[in-house]
């Protein structure tokens, strides 16, 4: 009695599996980077409603929102500082912001860590997924390791206007939004700088010490072509989609997702905005310019 054999695959029937294979992967792949991308977005905006929060639990503590980046006169105990450290107490950060005080009492230059542990230090909510940098701290320019952030104050309409909710020194009061706080931007997304020498998200420095485009943006933002960006034009610069390797796409707002970008309102509401808002970006970023527009 024989045992039955089973021929093998021949060549002509392993090519037909191996195109079923190809065709399933061509198929599943776009999905599976839908789901991703979709998972991506959630988490960005989920990142920004955290930060809202925060805004509203210091504007309750503070009677006020925080300064978006501090000055350096001799009465600021804390030169520099972002408005993003400023929220650490409300981001439960706690153990991180004690760091912080104690690092400016031993100096005053918040760059150089040590002292200053949370300037190399990444925070998830400061980091929108996509962008792998976000959560990761290498070198740039004079030696500096940065942790980045994707979350940029909204200045207003540009650095050297004072129009918005987060500015130099800016003590503005919810009252102070004249414009409607659901109809007034104070953080938008915009990826770190090519060089990582804007974004950060502890403190920094901008043209001629605003936080523009480092920590802050203005939704008409200029270039004064500072050192790593006297390559770039004047501007004034637009919402519109970017590249991370382009160093000039740090003077306006955008995101690595697709179509737009998410923007936090001063109500503590998320949006996700087309690029075809950029007409009424400028309206939306001021506080009281009695423009007689609303987010889409």
């Amino acid at each position: 009695m024989y045992a039955h054999r089973r021929s093998a695959f021949t060549l002509v029937e392993m090519l037909v599996v191996i195109a079923i294979i190809a065709v399933l992967i061509g198929l599943l792949l776009p999905a599976v980077q839908k789901v991703r991308a979709a998972a991506s977005r959630i988490q960005c905006a989920n990142n920004m409603k955290q930060i809202g929060l925060a805004l509203h639990l210091h504007h309750d503590a503070l009677g006020r929102l925080p300064s978006g980046i501090n000055g350096s006169g001799p009465e600021q105990p804390w030169p520099y500082m972002a408005w993003s450290a400023r929220l650490l107490p409300y981001l439960e950060q706690e153990p991180l912001w004690q760091t912080a005080l104690s690092a400016y009492q031993v100096h005053r230059v918040p760059y150089d860590n040590p002292p200053h542990v949370g300037f190399g230090t990444p925070l998830r909510v400061f980091a929108c997924p996509d962008d792998e940098r976000s959560m990761t701290v290498d070198y740039t320019h004079k030696g500096k390791r940065p942790a980045l952030t994707s979350y940029v104050g909204v200045v207003g309409t540009a650095y050297d206007r004072t129009d918005g909710v987060l500015f130099r020194d800016s003590r503005v009061r919810l009252t102070d939004i004249r414009d409607g706080t659901s109809n007034t931007l104070a953080v938008g997304e915009r990826p770190p700088s090519a060089d990582r020498w804007y974004g950060w998200w502890y403190a920094g420095f901008g043209q001629l010490g605003t936080g523009s485009p480092d920590m802050l943006l203005g939704a008409r933002e200029r270039n004064i072509g500072n050192e790593y960006t006297a390559s770039c034009a004047p501007g004034p610069y637009h919402f519109s989609p970017g590249r991370v390797e382009e160093q000039c796409d740090v003077f306006h707002f955008w995101s690595l997702h697709s179509g737009g970008a998410h923007f936090l309102l001063a109500d503590g509401a998320v949006r996700f905005l087309t690029y075809d808002a950029d007409a009424i970006l400028p309206a939306l970023a001021t506080r009281a310019g009695r423009e007689p527009v609303s987010v889409p």
